[in-house]
């Protein structure tokens, strides 16, 4: 009997305890992060300034025009969405994601995938002629692009694929 008395106390007590400490994470979890100062930009160093005050003129280098380019995760992300797209039979939005100015700046490899899925994208959709422009694209990116071996002897793209690559060959 002395067992159930302390099991009759101690369960209730255990559970408040625990039930506090939820109560107290909560409130931690809720409160709103301290805001961070930026760093302050330090004045310029009094050589600086007394060069300028006596007119010398300072050398400066130029730094090159950097031209923007998609960063390689957007260019993978575009690449992913786009064939996804495709998968799902959104051959449309398929064309839109994978002909997007993310692909540009790409990696050879990813802009021939993707101009590979667009090219059946417009097959599929019964445009044969942006289908072999997109194939020729891709010849001029890299002249010995090619199809997977299941992907040659589809009934949509297989002909026009073979039109394209025997263009480009000549």
């Amino acid at each position: 009997m002395k067992f159930s008395h302390l099991h009759r106390f101690a369960l209730p007590g255990l559970m408040i305890m625990i039930l506090s400490g939820c109560a107290q994470l909560e409130q931690l979890l809720d409160k709103p992060e301290p805001r961070r100062t930026p760093p302050r930009v330090e004045e310029k160093s009094r050589a600086h300034s007394e060069r300028a005050d006596r007119g010398e003129r300072q050398e400066k280098t130029e730094r090159p025009v950097r031209q923007e380019r998609p960063s390689p995760v957007r260019d993978e992300t575009a690449l992913r969405d786009g064939i996804r797209l495709y998968n799902e039979g959104e051959y449309n939005a398929a064309i839109k994601r994978l002909t997007s100015s993310d692909m540009n700046g790409g990696s050879t490899r990813n802009r021939l995938t993707a101009l590979k899925y667009t090219a059946f994208s417009y097959c599929v959709t019964g445009r044969q002629a942006q289908c072999r422009q997109t194939f020729d694209r891709a010849f001029k990116l890299d002249p010995d692009f090619d199809l997977g071996q299941g992907e040659h002897g589809h009934p949509l793209w297989g002909p026009v694929f073979a039109q394209a690559r025997q263009a480009a060959s000549r």
